[in-house]
């Protein structure tokens, strides 16, 4: 068999077997190991490893697909040093999602504008790149889906497809208070992953004020008594992150004015004509 005849069995076998990094990468494989003289199980070992990189990085795309996070924040290029109550170490930890592996889960409270949401998705995302199923979504958007699910009799799928996930977070519980109904679905939720899957849940209320939003004191403890059992509880208790760089903005931008206003008022004055009293320059 002829070396073109090969090429085409081998192209048409890699296909069948959806190896397409290595169909791709083969030949360049193959030059390298010929120039370098590499073992067959080294020529191998690249080639397998190039197609599990590329299967890695397409099921990344795919959790993080998934996820619906409203926009992507990494480790990677957050200041840790802005979220001050927070260690840098502390942080590194919970990237490892040990939490999401034991069934436990988190709870970060603040104040608006204390970085909450951007640590969700950061948490988020790092549980996808250890290849966890994640779900994000607002307590309202949450409470809004259970509660169409239930009118249109499919809320027992929509608890089995929530259940999936190892990690669900539940962004902004507190801004806007739930009907009964509501609040019975969002509990339901809740006590299904009981040390069956990791909750991630962002708050501006203090615990005590929670029944504010849920309106059933009874209903409001026996859920904080299942997110609490097995929980991190995070206090983002610093001033607004966004308030504090818009104010150092304008801080900046009217120092700026200021120095070009004295830079304007300070500049030498050219030298003076000698005049005439019509007003007429006098000549010298």
């Amino acid at each position: 068999m002829n070396d073109a005849a090969e090429r085409m069995l081998l192209d048409s076998s890699l296909r069948q077997l959806k190896l397409p990094a290595m169909l791709r990468d083969y030949g360049e494989c193959c030059r390298q190991s010929r120039e370098s003289g590499d073992r067959y199980e080294s020529f191998l070992l690249a080639l397998t490893t190039r197609e599990v990189e590329q299967r890695q990085s397409r099921q990344l795309q795919r959790r993080v697909r998934e996820a619906h996070f409203p926009y992507l924040k990494t480790l990677e290029k957050t200041d840790l040093g802005k979220w001050v109550g927070l260690s840098a170490l502390k942080v590194r930890e919970y990237a490892e999602c040990g939490y999401v592996a034991q069934k436990e889960n988190i709870v970060i409270l603040g104040k608006h504008g204390t970085g909450k949401t951007h640590a969700a998705i950061v948490f988020g995302l790092e549980a996808c790149r250890k290849g966890y199923r994640v779900l994000f979504t607002t307590a309202a958007d949450l409470v809004n889906t259970l509660v169409e699910a239930r009118e249109e009799k499919q809320l027992k799928r929509c608890l089995v497809r929530m259940a999936k996930y190892s990690l669900l977070i539940v962004d902004e519980l507190g801004y806007l208070p739930f009907s009964r109904e509501g609040s019975q679905l969002l509990f339901q939720v809740f006590s299904q992953r009981y040390e069956q899957g990791s909750l991630l849940v962002t708050t501006n209320l203090p615990f005590p004020q929670w029944t504010s939003v849920f309106e059933d004191v009874n209903l409001t403890a026996a859920l904080l008594d299942r997110l609490t059992h097995h929980c991190h509880i995070l206090q983002f208790d610093w001033e607004s992150i966004r308030l504090t760089e818009s104010l150092k903005s304008k801080n900046r931008a009217r120092q700026k004015s200021e120095n070009r206003e004295v830079a304007a008022t300070s500049a030498p004055a050219g030298p003076k004509k000698d005049m005439n009293q019509d007003g007429s320059p006098n000549p010298s």
